[in-house]
């Protein structure tokens, strides 16, 4: 796919063209969501983009890869943040149907989907305040491949979600080790993060749903951690899985991260069982 492979390139490359901020603590810009917000892997943090502090853009450019041996989603997207304040994203995802189409004979092997997000740093910081860095999301998706979904029970093509989170990093709080602490809730009706369409036969409003994670940093530049996703479930022709995963991210320098995380994503779109490697690339400024 030649645009994972330039953002691919593009994140390796970008150590010797990007100047990063020198305030913030390395890895508090965290990595890159599925959805092209700043955070972990399937979930997102408070934290913006890049290490832009007052004053200061940051951002990043990033491409991940998730496979269980049936289905493959590949993204690649890019987020720029102005004073820790405010966060713009786009990711674009491609779901690769893979033993599913061919079992089904479906009319397509593949789905995509284009997700802008903006981001906006309401109180808080994430080290250096009593209170704990809390950010409010939206996020606009676009289905661009429709006829599956709509075969199955989807209501639409494109929708807008909204997600809050607060998150606080805790020096020394797990036996002397840096500890990420993050919680949030998102008020939204997409099928399989929208790739399936959003809202169903079975449901066709709006869930609040929770998502979180835990990470402790053992150094600087290695982070260990777990996430969970709340998920809904609209869809009467399959059952839809709450997601979760355990991760290891490496931070070796503020320019450049690397997430490799074992992913529990359950049943999707009737297949179970659906464990695989997901494994993230994100250069920053």
């Amino acid at each position: 796919m030649k645009p994972l492979r330039s953002l691919l390139c593009l994140a390796c490359c970008l150590p010797l063209l990007a100047y990063a901020g020198q305030g913030r603590l390395l890895a508090t810009g965290g990595a890159t969501s599925l959805e092209g917000a700043a955070g972990g892997g399937i979930t997102p943090w408070a934290v913006l983009a890049g290490y832009g502090e007052r004053g200061e853009w940051g951002g990043d450019v990033f491409a991940t890869r998730v496979e269980t041996g049936d289905y493959r989603l590949e993204v690649a997207g890019a987020a720029v943040a102005y004073g820790n304040r405010l966060e713009l994203s786009f990711a674009r995802q491609r779901f690769d149907l893979g033993t599913l189409a061919r079992d089904l004979s479906l009319p397509e092997n593949s789905l995509s989907q284009d997700i802008f997000g903006a981001k906006w740093r309401l109180f808080g910081d994430l080290v250096y305040d009593r209170l704990p860095q809390v950010s409010l999301g939206v996020q606009y998706k676009r289905q661009k491949d429709f006829l599956i979904p709509s075969l199955i029970g989807a209501q639409r093509d494109e929708d807008a979600e909204a997600y809050l989170t607060a998150s606080r990093l805790v020096l020394g709080g797990a036996f002397g080790y840096n500890l990420l602490l993050n919680g949030g809730v998102r008020y939204s009706r997409a099928n399989e993060l929208g790739l399936l369409g959003f809202g169903g036969d079975r449901r066709d409003s709006r869930s609040l749903l929770k998502e979180g994670s835990v990470a402790v940093l053992f150094n600087p530049r290695w982070a260990v951690g777990v996430e969970y996703r709340e998920k809904p479930d609209n869809l009467s022709f399959a059952r839809e899985s709450d997601w979760a995963d355990l991760f290891v991210g490496y931070f070796p320098s503020k320019r450049l991260a690397l997430v490799l995380a074992y992913a529990r994503l359950g049943e999707i779109a009737t297949l179970r069982n659906q464990d695989g490697v997901y494994l993230s690339v994100q250069g920053s400024f």
